[in-house]
């Protein structure tokens, strides 16, 4: 069994992602981490209560690795909210297409976990949402954008830019003119928001 430092909830959430990266989604079990950290199943279950509670806490993990630096652009007033708003959707471009290439086998097993735990998901959309708003509003009192929902407005804009941050497209972000075709959104995004 281990000895050493005491285990903790981040050291059990590496290794859980370890084991989903060997045996993936379908086959990782509770019983498969523990081994990998040379503990009993009941030293995982103190940290959390459930299988169901791991794979969620490592998906919420996994879909947070990349909100700070999304998060620093949705707060950076020095940037015009046009130029803000072109700087988040293609950091959050970046950003998934980073995750997608320095771990493939990762990341399908993520698009199986965040599909089977829609809380996490949901959660991440709605932060992902509520920076988008957050620019859009900013633009709003700024007389460069005019819209009557800045909230609704948000979540047209996620919704029009799907293809550029929902795993379900990752097969489509290695293409030749990917980056382009998401610049032409933009532009497209930000003339439709613009003060007339």
């Amino acid at each position: 069994m281990r000895s050493g430092p005491a285990l903790d909830a981040e050291t059990i959430l590496t290794a859980t992602e370890d084991v989903l990266r060997r045996h993936g989604p379908a086959k990782a079990t509770v019983l498969d981490v523990a081994r990998a950290l040379g503990v009993s199943h009941a030293s995982v279950y103190r940290h959390f209560p459930s299988k169901a509670a791991l794979r969620e806490a490592v998906t919420r993990r996994w879909l947070g690795r990349a909100r700070e630096d999304i998060a620093a652009v949705a707060a950076d007033t020095r940037q015009a909210a046009a130029e803000r708003l072109r700087t988040w959707l293609t950091t959050l471009f970046a950003a998934k297409r980073k995750l997608l290439s320095e771990d493939p086998e990762l990341f399908a097993t993520y698009r199986v976990l965040a599909a089977e735990h829609s809380d996490a998901a949901a959660d991440h959309v709605t932060d992902l949402i509520g920076q988008l708003r957050v620019i859009i509003a900013d633009g709003v009192t700024a007389g460069d954008f005019t819209c009557a929902d800045p909230t609704a407005t948000a979540r047209t804009v996620f919704d029009a830019t799907m293809a550029y941050h929902h795993p379900a497209h990752a097969p489509e972000w290695q293409a030749p003119g990917t980056e382009a075709a998401l610049e032409a959104v933009c532009a497209l995004l930000i003339n439709g928001l613009r003060f007339r």
